[in-house]
């Protein structure tokens, strides 16, 4: 599989990073207002990384936006890169499922912020990730070939 880093993949792996990362919070976000839990609880883990959870809700809140940030676009250009040009979607949530493994079960057991984050919320989260960077991909391939 020979690796393109090419000016489409930069602008396909911008456009998933910035739709997925916006978008990929909806699963636990619903999923923390219908349990009456805090809906901000994952972005405040997420600044917690690097500030420590005793830090002021608004640099926590920045500081998570530029980790989340960071990490949407690695994972974006991972997926952009290596994803196969058919089935883009159904691979995008299948590679992102087993991202998650990584993330939260392997990685985020080192973080206190992170493994305390309920599991399943935070799985979909990245299913929904997975599937938009796979949609973003499809709907890039779709405009080139008109």
């Amino acid at each position: 599989m020979k690796l393109k880093l090419t000016r489409p993949w930069l602008l396909t792996t911008a456009i998933a990073a910035v739709s997925a990362g916006i978008l990929s919070g909806i699963p636990s976000t619903m999923w923390a207002l219908t349990t009456d839990g805090d809906p901000w609880e994952a972005t405040v883990a997420a600044g917690a990384i690097v500030l420590g959870r005793e830090a002021s809700f608004g640099a926590l809140l920045v500081v998570a936006t530029v980790v989340h940030g960071g990490m949407s676009c690695f994972w974006a250009g991972v997926l952009c890169a290596f994803l196969p040009a058919r089935r883009t979607v159904f691979w995008g949530v299948f590679a992102d499922g087993l991202i998650a493994l990584l993330d939260i079960l392997v990685i985020g057991r080192f973080i206190p912020t992170i493994r305390a984050l309920a599991f399943l919320p935070q799985l979909a989260d990245h299913l929904m990730f997975g599937a938009v960077v796979g949609a973003s991909i499809r709907f890039r391939h779709r405009g080139k070939a008109r």
